[in-house]
């Protein structure tokens, strides 16, 4: 499975080459990223920042590889996305990568404890209940492990959120705009919890933000404009 031929410096765990995304509309032809370079390296922290429809979430998506660019390559921990079908993107999403996105996107018919337990028990994972207990425990959760989502705080359910993309430690976790939908408070807690697990886990980062001051606390900033960096 691994690309033997990879062009990826020996220190990153994903490199974009001239990563583009073009989609047809009535008007024409839509450029949302133009030749996109980007490397970034393991444990590293990333916020990706931008204006509305500079292309932050896109990049996001390309870089998991939940959508294909119309131009470009990306490679994560040495694979090519582009030789890869769809079953091979889910089968290294599902080995290397978490998830963090501002609407939370628990499964409403779970508790606390089932939905972090989820991404364990498809990994065929056999302690998957204590592991996800323990992670409960250490974001705040302990008491509310039965509780369904709709039971929850919107911090709480973010909580939640952040113990299922760490439960299987993976070594990149992208977070999309993960306090959007927080208040400030409740957004501040959140963020430190990000930043204290990624730090325990040395998970590599990428994080897309328009909040200024949380991109300051990632190593790096990206800063999109009309789909380039700049």
């Amino acid at each position: 499975m691994i690309n033997t031929h990879s062009n990826q410096p020996a220190s990153a765990i994903i490199s974009a080459r001239s990563l583009g995304k073009a989609v047809p509309t009535s008007e024409g032809t839509l450029h949302i990223l133009a030749s996109v370079d980007l490397i970034i390296k393991r444990g590293e922290s990333v916020a990706i920042v931008g204006e509305s429809g500079s292309g932050k979430s896109t990049l996001l998506s390309l870089l998991a590889g939940l959508d294909t660019p119309s131009s470009g390559s990306v490679e994560i921990d040495g694979r090519d996305l582009n030789r890869l079908n769809e079953d091979g993107r889910a089968l290294l999403r599902n080995e290397l990568v978490g998830f963090v996105f501002q609407s939370f996107q628990l499964l409403p018919g779970l508790t606390a404890l089932e939905n972090v337990m989820l991404p364990l028990e498809l990994s065929g994972v056999a302690d998957a209940e204590q592991a996800a207990r323990a992670l409960l425990q250490r974001v705040g959760l302990a008491q509310r492990l039965q509780h369904t989502p709709r039971q929850l705080s919107g911090g709480e359910q973010q909580r939640v959120a952040l113990a299922r993309a760490f439960v299987s430690r993976p070594a990149i976790l992208f977070a999309d705009e993960p306090t959007g939908n927080l208040d400030r408070k409740t957004g501040a807690n959140v963020v430190d919890l990000l930043f204290e697990l990624n730090q325990e886990q040395a998970t590599t980062l990428i994080l897309v933000t328009h909040d200024m001051s949380l991109a300051a606390r990632c190593q790096r900033t990206i800063r999109l404009e009309a789909g380039s960096i700049v």
